[in-house]
């Protein structure tokens, strides 16, 4: 269906969105790890991957409500610095992506909670198991995405652990990076 060319090189990208993929938890087919093989099978020069650091999928409900406040907190405090109150796009997010994504979280279970964020570690293993290698980041690359950090604030931090960046806020990762082969 990709109609790929001899000599074109395949790139996938998982830009915040590999999450709402149902895993093991919530279908016994897991189509989590179903899709990571089915694109590890197409051969991809690259796949890149970038996702909440924050741990909801299946953590109990108590645990999973003090991951989302502490994680949106910290979301919230950083747009805080760089976004004014009453700007139009920054109440769009903060209603149609942040709030629905907590009200997600906290009220639904089941197949109705698609908001399953997991931490680097266990994306790894999935990545893993799927038969990927990881592949290193640029330390140039993590040095110009770092000053430009400080443009905005010093509370925001980039950190380079196990081949993959972290960003986050004060001492809150909120975004992993990462890419495979």
């Amino acid at each position: 269906m990709l109609e790929i060319k001899p000599g074109e090189a395949l790139v996938v990208n998982f830009p915040l969105q590999l999450h709402h993929t149902p895993d093991e938890s919530v279908d016994m087919t897991n189509p989590r790890d179903g899709l990571l093989r089915m694109v590890k099978s197409l051969n991809p020069k690259l796949t890149t991957l970038v996702e909440q650091e924050s741990n909801t999928n299946t953590t109990p409900f108590l645990a999973r409500f003090v991951e989302t406040m502490e994680f949106y907190l910290a979301m919230f405090e950083c747009i805080d610095v760089t976004l004014p109150r009453d700007q139009k796009e920054r109440i769009g997010v903060e209603q149609q992506c942040l709030a629905r994504d907590i009200v997600n979280i906290i009220a639904c279970e089941g197949k109705e909670r698609v908001e399953r964020h997991e931490l680097l570690g266990k994306w790894k293993s999935r990545f893993t198991m799927a038969g990927f290698r990881q592949y290193p980041l640029s330390s140039y690359v993590n040095s110009v995405i770092r000053s430009l950090l400080r443009c905005y604030s010093e509370h925001y931090t980039l950190v380079e652990k196990d081949g993959a960046m972290l960003l986050g806020w004060k001492d809150r990762n909120l975004i992993s990076a990462s890419a495979w082969r």
